[in-house]
């Protein structure tokens, strides 16, 4: 019986400087999914690789005075030196240069023409090179790039244009038809506006500039950049070339990983294409957000504010920073990138949660029974909830990974990680340890201590792929007791095992020390070094007429910390947003007039401050139980104040 396929890509990259953290993000999250999917036994194409034509790599390839094809061959290395190095395990590596893929575009545009899909015209309007895109008048910000912020030209120039606007209602039916065709919900809403703005035709060709691929007919025009890049999705597997076995066995895709800047080009250009040429539509499109500073901005390699993430694996090790980027940010919203909430993550989560109970479990399982626990063992009612929390984990993991919540994934392992801890003091084996007559106990102890870390180790391999086998190594266990499909099942853990303690998974970090050193390597806006213009910064006056008050009046006061869980729109207002909120206690909802500011993907993982003895108040039919804190950061712009990596129900003072 043939395995189930499962076909994943993220974009192709633009090699025009070095990758950044944010490019590794996307990377990262479709190497996990590729990984977990693998281990569920899926037959699984990963694909990634580098947009290696335009004007913009013509350019740079001119200031340094080499061919366009010298500089791309030397920056694409970067990208698949950093890949390598991130053990990201795609199947394929692409490059829009190379001679498959440049014949099969060429077909492609061909066949378009023959169809009459792509006809001759005159292109004049405004152009940005950095993003190889064209715009309207209308379209245009400030006079500027909608999407990049940057300068843009008029350009006039014979080309060949793609009849994009014949396929607005055909576009409109698909997203109505496949609602889950474009994640998150609210990409497919900017999706839908656009097109209700009414569609131009596609520029595909261009004059002005010769690094890309020839018009097979024309040979003075070269493919656009987009219709060439975005086809890399079905040439990597062979379509337009003698052997197209992997297309047939792999298309359409099962999910495009893409950031939420290119998702236009994703869902209106790319199905327009496909719809051309009558081929089927890849399952769905996800636009993920973008990693910002702690300060809101958005890493931007001219802004020259971008972290590189070899630096941060030769002092953390890859497997830490996979864990806080997939950890950190739950996918699909915008996520913050602090030096803090890196150091915190690694200390609380890696090296005191889960390296401090391997290291536990192996030194009990060594000092009370050489390694090796005995076979008599006496269960007890406390073992029920950790064997219960641990059968259900592969479960939860599995509609987690389906969803794309890789956070959410993350989160249910740490819970049983936590759990177990708690378990080590429910139990004592210290105690235990010390008399004879509960040795059988202890066994039993310390054998369910150990299974839950197996089943931790099983179901955390997609996403720290290192550190996953160095627990089994310490555990003693390979083969049949660490699969996918002994990870739901409880009482596999080897009689035979040898248990061992090793060196430490990850070693905790002196929190100022290397907050210090890790300033000085990675550049952050917020500092006053890199601040703002001065006339962006809005000027307070000293406020007039308000009272002063009491340390004892402040103290009435009770601020904590708390995570948004979920947010949603309140039917019933414009302005209102329904956030529940883990405050460390019960958990609380908190109505917040912020739907001008934040839209709900862009605030659940973070943590916020909470006024929680605030009275509770019924607005538009949600009782919010508090306050979330905000401030006026310039003439009609709100930014609530998060403090990410505190953890949940910590008192503000």
């Amino acid at each position: 019986m043939d395995k189930k396929t499962f076909y994943i890509t993220t974009p192709i990259y633009y090699p025009s400087g070095k990758p950044h953290i944010g490019h590794s993000y996307c990377t990262l999250a479709s190497d996990a999914i590729a990984r977990y999917k693998r281990m569920q036994g899926y037959d699984v194409m990963f694909l990634t690789g580098t947009d290696e034509h335009g004007l913009k790599i013509e350019q740079k390839a001119e200031q340094q005075g080499i061919t366009p094809k010298q500089y791309v061959d030397h920056t694409t290395q970067v990208f698949k030196d950093l890949w390598k190095l991130l053990n990201i395990s795609n199947d394929r590596f692409i490059r829009t240069t190379d001679d498959y893929h440049v014949k099969a575009v060429q077909k492609i545009f061909n066949e378009l023409y023959r169809r009459g899909e792509i006809y001759k015209g005159e292109y004049k309007g405004w152009y940005c090179t950095d993003c190889e895109a064209f715009w309207t008048e209308t379209q245009l910000k400030d006079g500027m790039c909608p999407d990049c912020g940057r300068k843009v030209k008029i350009v006039s120039e014979e080309a060949y244009f793609f009849r994009l606007s014949h396929y607005a209602d055909r576009l409109l039916k698909l997203y109505e038809d496949q609602p889950n065709f474009i994640q998150p919900e609210s990409r497919k809403h900017e999706m839908i506006s656009f097109i209700k703005q009414g569609l131009e035709d596609l520029c595909v060709s261009r004059t002005s500039f010769s690094w890309g691929i020839p018009v097979t007919f024309d040979p003075k025009h070269v493919v656009y950049v987009w219709l060439d890049a975005l086809t890399n999705y079905i040439t990597a597997l062979g379509y337009g070339s003698d052997d197209d076995s992997d297309y047939k066995k792999f298309w359409p895709a099962d999910v495009h990983f893409v950031g939420k800047e290119i998702v236009r080009f994703h869902t209106i250009i790319w199905p327009a294409m496909l719809m051309a040429l009558d081929l089927p539509l890849p399952k769905q499109v996800y636009g993920h957000g973008w990693l910002l500073f702690g300060d809101g901005s958005k890493m931007s390699k001219s802004k020259g504010n971008v972290v590189d993430p070899t630096i941060l694996c030769s002092r953390y090790g890859v497997d830490a920073i996979r864990y806080f980027l997939l950890r950190e940010i739950p996918f699909g919203s915008d996520g913050l990138f602090t030096n803090e909430a890196l150091i915190n993550r690694i200390n609380s989560d890696l090296a005191n949660d889960l390296g401090n109970l391997l290291s536990r479990t192996t030194a009990m399982t060594e000092k009370y029974f050489g390694g090796r626990i005995p076979t008599e063992r006496e269960a007890a009612p406390v073992d029920d909830e950790l064997k219960a929390m641990a059968l259900a984990l592969r479960g939860k993991c599995d509609e987690a990974i389906d969803k794309y919540q890789f956070s959410n994934a993350l989160a249910e392992i740490w819970k049983l990680i936590s759990r177990t801890n708690k378990y080590i003091d429910e139990t004592a084996p210290w105690v235990l340890g010390k008399d004879e007559a509960k040795q059988a106990r202890l066994a039993a102890v310390l054998y369910n201590l150990c299974e839950a870390l197996r089943i931790v180790s099983v179901l955390l391999k997609p996403f720290l792929p290192e550190t996953s086998p160095k627990i089994q190594e310490q555990l003693g266990i390979s083969g049949e007791a660490v699969t996918y499909e002994s990870a739901g099942t409880w009482g596999v853990f080897p009689a035979d095992a040898a248990v061992k303690k090793g060196a430490a998974l990850f070693p905790r970090i002196d929190v100022d020390k290397e907050i210090e050193e890790l300033n000085k390597l990675i550049p952050n806006p917020a500092d006053p070094a890199n601040a703002k213009p001065a006339q962006e910064t809005k000027r307070t006056e000293k406020p007039e007429g308000i009272a002063q008050i009491s340390i004892d009046d402040f103290s009435k006061v009770d601020l904590r910390a708390a995570k948004i869980t979920a947010c949603e729109p309140i039917k019933r207002s414009k302005k209102l947003l329904k956030l529940t909120l883990d405050d460390g206690m019960n958990g609380r909802t908190v109505a917040s007039g912020i739907s001008q500011w934040y839209k709900p993907e862009d605030l659940i993982g973070h943590t916020v401050i909470v006024v929680s003895n605030l009275k509770p108040a019924k607005l538009c039919g949600v009782e919010s139980q508090g306050m979330i804190l905000a401030a006026d950061a310039a003439d009609n712009d709100v930014r609530v104040v998060f403090v990410d990596g505190v953890p949940a129900g910590s008192k503000i003072r």
